[in-house]
């Protein structure tokens, strides 16, 4: 039998804030429900959008808050030749091809790429998945239902490198959760309409498709996601028992399980006995309002 392997995998964009402990937490405790294993992946493909010392700000934490990885970390950015061998291989038979359109150009199709519409060849063109007219794409998220999308309609021949040279976060994501053998992949709802593209993917490339479940993305009073908001001030590596127990709650749990914790390590033996995956709320969001989240939580 497989062995149940999920990960979490932050971008080290800033450190962790709520939202990002949501995806943690939950991540780590359906593994630890079961009887799996949980890794954690930096994710540091874009270094123009990286703050320095972040990456290593937010392993910190996740170690403060007693979510150890069960593997050594692995890093993006060390990984591009995987990634430049998955890519010659969809050159190769045709599945991908190099795109020489800008932004401006495809502007007329909101973006969407169908055909090159490129005036002017690049000496470093981007590459794009080939996505066959009428593609649509389902599956069965495991927490919020049936997802369908019309691929080819919706998103069009989306990219694999960009014009930078940098690589896209949908082909590093689908190599590396193959290459270290993910079963399950659990995060933010934000990343519910990628799912699609990283199936077809997997099918070109001959790769499993994990199941999935996507929980709730934590959003500001506006609908704003933390990463975007003033909401999102990071979580207290000092003071983890707030934090975690408002990502409790924000879990479905109960928390009356929790009460009688004193340090993190506690309370997370307590979570992983009385954790009811049954409880997770079924929603694409949660508003910090809702969750009546105060800075006495270290959440926001």
């Amino acid at each position: 039998m497989t062995i149940y392997r999920g990960r979490f995998a932050p971008s080290p964009t800033g450190p962790l804030h709520f939202g990002s402990l949501l995806a943690a937490f939950g991540s780590w405790l359906l593994a630890r429900h079961a009887g799996g294993e949980w890794w954690v992946r930096m994710e540091d493909l874009d270094p123009p959008r990286e703050v320095a010392g972040a990456a290593r700000t937010q392993l910190a934490t996740l170690e403060a808050f007693g979510l150890h990885s069960d593997a050594i970390v692995e890093w993006q950015s060390r990984r591009s030749a995987f990634y430049q061998a998955a890519l010659q291989r969809l050159l190769e038979q045709g599945e991908a091809f190099e795109c020489h359109c800008s932004r401006s150009e495809l502007a007329a199709n909101g973006g969407i790429h169908r055909a090159c519409v490129g005036n002017t060849r690049r000496a470093d063109p981007a590459v794009r998945l080939r996505v066959a007219e009428g593609t649509v794409v389902t599956f069965e998220d495991q927490l919020q239902g049936r997802f369908s999308q019309d691929v080819a309609g919706e998103v069009g021949d989306f990219v694999l490198r960009r014009a930078d040279g940098l690589w896209a976060y949908q082909l590093a994501v689908v190599v590396d959760d193959a290459a270290q053998g993910m079963t399950d992949i659990v995060r933010g709802a934000d990343l519910l309409d990628s799912t699609p593209r990283q199936i077809l993917l997997q099918q070109a490339l001959g790769l499993p498709t994990p199941r999935y479940l996507h929980l709730p993305l934590i959003v500001d009073g506006n609908g704003r996601k933390l990463s975007k908001s003033d909401a999102a001030l990071p979580i207290d590596a000092d003071a983890p028992l707030p934090a975690l127990d408002a990502a409790w709650r924000a879990l479905g749990q109960d928390p009356a399980s929790l009460r009688g914790s004193t340090d993190a390590a506690s309370l997370l033996a307590a979570s992983v006995a009385s954790f009811m995956p049954s409880r997770l709320p079924r929603a694409a969001s949660l508003s910090t309002a809702a969750l009546h989240n105060t800075t006495d939580t270290n959440a926001v």
